[in-house]
């Protein structure tokens, strides 16, 4: 799930953050898309909370904007 977040396909330089651009170009490979309205073109920062469901930690994916240090990563 994606919310609120820039999407960064891959092998493309810049991030799409226009939810019709969204849902023309992925409309056959996502269940839905939400439009919000477009979001900052700054890459966000992606994390894989899965890990944390084994008793890991979570993964920091991608490192966008801001501090990880509140979320003490």
């Amino acid at each position: 799930a994606l919310l609120a977040t820039t999407l960064i396909l891959p092998g493309e330089p810049h991030p799409l953050n226009d939810p019709e651009t969204i849902r023309d170009r992925l409309q056959h490979e996502v269940d839905a898309v939400i439009d919000a309205g477009a979001c900052a073109l700054e890459p966000t920062t992606v994390l894989d909370l899965v890990p944390m469901g084994t008793g890991g930690e979570p993964e920091v994916v991608r490192q966008g904007q801001g501090s990880l240090a509140p979320l003490g990563l």
